[in-house]
């Protein structure tokens, strides 16, 4: 017994003593950077204070009743079973209370849900583990995946800044712009949310839901995935960019010419070195997480790809898995997902990867078609 709590005083000690072990944290809500999480910062604020307020008074005339009438100045309790006129009272009292508290409320409600009128339109798609931005209208749209990497997250190098929170492609938006967000989901059901917008909104296989938002300051804002969608639920998180209309405009023209030039290559001639090194950085993105970076899985969930029938025999076994995945086990559809390029190339990398050397290259025009047969 003198062991264990010897041991629970140092491990207090240890938490107390180091500067990491708790985080930056406050004893409010944060007003956010949009008109919605102001709004909803000042009802909070409204509502917090009603409360006080009726705390203070019930609370107030409860201990002023039992000091000043109590036993040793000779008081005696009262027999009495209806009154009237304090049976109104709190009936009363209390609906007014809940009216004045549901008119601000009701106001701030109706203005998160009136997504009418807005300047640009993104789909967002949820997946196991990642969200999928599709601008409607611009012909273009990409996935945004987590880049913390694997030593991180087992401790092997000292965690970034933005541990868990970090993706390879925001969200871009301009400032000062109305934007729509129209979710659903591929699989499962996922949520979108970004505590400084106020915004937080599920997203549903088979069903579009809208929110909307409008920053007002530049800036890099975070978020993560708040419904428990799986193992890879902590790998999920949201990044949206709020930049001036200028930068916005730029980056879009530049996002639709990458779009045109991956439309392009599928009719490329590709080499199998660089099917093998876009295959490499594929993989690593979509397939590595369940698969491992070395092929070897976590059986019996997520099957070794190293040394497996599935990439070692039969190619157009494998293609199928692949684009149309595998129905009632994790393996995902990613015909959708990826482009021909990418799953030719994550195809030719892991038949040719890991010792499994067989020498099989399939191109994106072979996907193409095989897509198209279906």
């Amino acid at each position: 017994m003198h062991v264990h709590v010897k041991r629970a005083g140092a491990l207090l000690g240890a938490c107390l003593a180091s500067s990491q072990a708790f985080g930056a944290w406050t004893l409010n809500m944060a007003p956010g950077v949009t008109g919605s999480s102001n709004e909803i910062f000042d009802l909070h604020m409204t509502i917090l204070w009603i409360c006080v307020v009726i705390g203070i008074v019930v609370f107030g005339i409860m201990f002023w009743s039992i000091f000043a009438h109590r036993k040793s100045k000779g008081y005696k309790p009262a027999h009495f079973h209806e009154n009237t006129l304090v049976e109104v009272a709190w009936t009363i009292i209390p609906f007014v209370i809940l009216v004045v508290m549901a008119i601000p409320a009701t106001a701030t409600l109706v203005d998160m849900y009136d997504s009418e009128e807005s300047d640009i339109d993104i789909k967002v798609t949820g997946y196991q583990w990642r969200w999928k931005y599709d601008y409607i209208g611009e012909e273009f749209g990409f996935f945004s995946n987590m880049t913390t990497s694997q030593d991180e997250m087992y401790n092997r190098t000292e965690k970034s800044e933005h541990y868990l929170l970090d993706v390879d492609n925001p969200m871009v938006i301009p400032v000062g712009k109305k934007v729509r967000l129209l979710l659903t989901a591929n699989d499962v059901i996922h949520s979108w949310w970004i505590p400084a917008f106020g915004v937080k909104k599920d997203a549903i296989p088979g069903f579009i839901n809208e929110t909307w938002t409008r920053v007002d300051e530049p800036g890099i804002y975070r978020g993560q995935c708040t419904e428990l969608c799986g193992r890879g639920h902590a790998y999920m998180p949201v990044v949206v960019k709020a930049v001036p209309q200028e930068e916005y405009d730029e980056w879009v023209a530049g996002q639709k010419a990458a779009a045109q030039k991956e439309r392009d290559l599928t009719g490329k001639d590709w080499t199998m070195d660089e099917l093998m090194e876009r295959g490499e950085q594929a993989y690593a993105t979509n397939c590595a997480s369940c698969h491992q970076a070395d092929g070897s899985g976590m059986p019996p969930t997520f099957p070794a790809l190293k040394g497996s029938m599935i990439a070692t025999e039969d190619m157009q076994a494998h293609l199928d898995v692949v684009v149309n995945g595998v129905s009632g086990t994790s393996m995902q559809a990613f015909g959708p997902q990826l482009s021909e390029v990418d799953l030719a190339a994550v195809i030719t990398y892991e038949r040719n990867a890991w010792g499994n050397d067989t020498g099989e290259m399939v191109t994106p025009k072979q996907v193409f078609d095989y897509k198209n047969q279906e």
